[in-house]
């Protein structure tokens, strides 16, 4: 169904009240012959660069009226950087022009110290997905990312492969029994799960976060919607590791990756917005605005974005012991990682606040995990703690479509064929997910080779997504 789009429609993509919003309605009760799919790819591309605009027949009109507001600067208006730092680039063949450019804009930001562009990198909103940016004593909500958490989790059972292969209807079942997806399902009555995280005192103290408990609750131990999975897969082991006390071998593994949900969304939405009022940067840096941490609303940020990271962790846990349970199996090995966050740490001698908007803590030592996709394979990492990385690496290997390409481009056919070819079972996921919307991990992995040690690889069997179409990554 082809429904109009409204006014709260055009501010949960950004836009604001002003003469621009009332233009941007009127164009839409035209709708030129455009689908509304389209039409808001169109007030988002018009909103983010108004300046490719101003020849258009249809949006000049509304790209003038953006660009004349954001010339009238408040007088509270904080400048750019007039030196704005460098960044470092890592597999820049692989990464697109939007996001290089959101990387250039971010380091003008005056409390920018340092940058790294990740080789999985694509353009997000305000940081691009794949931005590693360290901040003096600043916290940028939209630098964390609206799945505040989001993260992996890897459970490396003591099941030999074969025995995947001989009892795959049992992993089906488990699967789909204990796993639940999609934006805004949860679990309701006696299916609740229970967990220490929603004990936590910000659930009673905090002004904001307290009315989010019951939300939390529902949606405890389920997975969003857009990449996010649960999945069996075979872990190779390719030599001994002694610090995780395997063997070389080949091993049955589960493999998540899911955020914090609609608690973790709640609270980017609303500290996205406090931050934009209170902090007035130019209009191209507008989504990176950011708090002070010695401010009471970076500090209620800051307690806020910490629960909806442990509350992902919970998630996962939750996820993980439930399979466990239902294979009567060991765990030879676990590890988590998150890749939406932001963390206090000493990078060059100073104490920054490092966000990484999609990418892997990469400290010297630190275990990660680096999925391909639902065909490609995953890699357990350890860092190497890169410094011009800021100790970081890939999340992933990154979309090299968009979500609306990849459905006008890939048929199910096409979609169905790579998952018979590589031994793939798929349980949901639409098209938008289907693998040739991703980069090539391999090529991810080379250009992150001095970032990373491989330690395993990870090959997707058994794959449970979405399928009703939400996203939340």
């Amino acid at each position: 169904m082809n429904t109009p789009i409204n006014r709260n429609d055009l501010l949960a993509i950004g836009y604001e009240s002003s003469e621009a919003l009332g233009i941007a309605l009127r164009i839409n009760k035209k709708r030129l012959g455009f689908t509304r799919e389209q039409m808001m790819a169109h007030y988002k591309n018009v909103l983010e660069s108004p300046e490719n605009y101003l020849d258009d027949k249809n949006f000049s009109k509304l790209a003038s009226a953006l660009i004349e507001k954001a010339n009238h600067k408040p007088k509270d208006f904080i400048s750019f950087n007039p030196n704005p730092k460098d960044y470092t680039l890592f597999g820049a063949a692989h990464i697109e022009e939007g996001a290089k450019k959101q990387m250039e804009v971010a380091m003008k930001l005056p409390v920018t110290v340092a940058g790294a562009l990740m080789p999985d990198a694509h353009q997000g909103y305000g940081l691009p997905i794949g931005g590693v940016l360290a901040t003096n004593n600043a916290i940028i909500p939209y630098g964390v990312g609206v799945d505040i958490g989001c993260r992996m989790a890897l459970s490396v059972y003591d099941i030999p492969e074969l025995f995947y292969y001989e009892n795959e209807s049992k992993f089906k079942r488990e699967l789909t029994a204990h796993s639940k997806f999609g934006a805004g399902h949860g679990f309701h009555g006696q299916y609740k799960s229970d967990h220490e995280v929603l004990e936590r005192k910000e659930f009673d103290d905090h002004s904001f976060i307290k009315n989010l408990k019951d939300k939390a609750w529902s949606q405890l131990g389920t997975s969003g919607g857009g990449n996010h999975f649960v999945e069996f897969g075979i872990m190779e082991f390719m030599e001994d590791d002694a610090e995780l006390n395997i063997p070389k071998g080949k091993y049955v593994a589960l493999l998540t990756h899911s955020g914090s949900r609609g608690l973790g969304a709640t609270i980017a939405g609303h500290y996205t917005k406090m931050a934009k009022q209170v902090c007035k940067l130019p209009y191209e840096a507008q989504n990176l605005a950011y708090l002070d941490l010695n401010s009471e609303l970076g500090q209620e940020y800051w307690i806020a974005m910490n629960l909806a990271g442990d509350y992902a962790s919970a998630c996962h846990e939750i996820i993980h012991d439930k399979m466990k349970k239902a294979l009567g199996a060991t765990v030879l090995a676990k590890v988590e990682n998150h890749h939406n966050f932001a963390w206090k740490e000493i990078w060059n001698g100073e104490e920054v606040i490092v966000h990484r908007k999609g990418a892997t803590p990469a400290g010297k030592g630190v275990m990660g995990i680096i999925p391909g996709s639902m065909t490609a394979p995953g890699f357990l990492v350890r860092g190497k703690g890169e410094e011009q990385a800021i100790n970081s690496a890939s999340h992933g290997a990154g979309r090299q479509m968009s979500r609306t390409k990849a459905i006008q481009n890939i048929t199910k056919n096409d979609m169905q064929a790579i998952l018979k070819d590589h031994g793939v079972t798929l349980i949901g996921a639409g098209l938008d997910e289907a693998p040739m919307a991703y980069k090539d991990i391999n090529l991810v992995m080379e250009s992150q080779k001095d970032l990373v040690d491989v330690v395993a690889k990870f090959t997707p069997k058994m794959v449970r997504m979405a399928d009703d179409g939400s996203r939340e990554d």
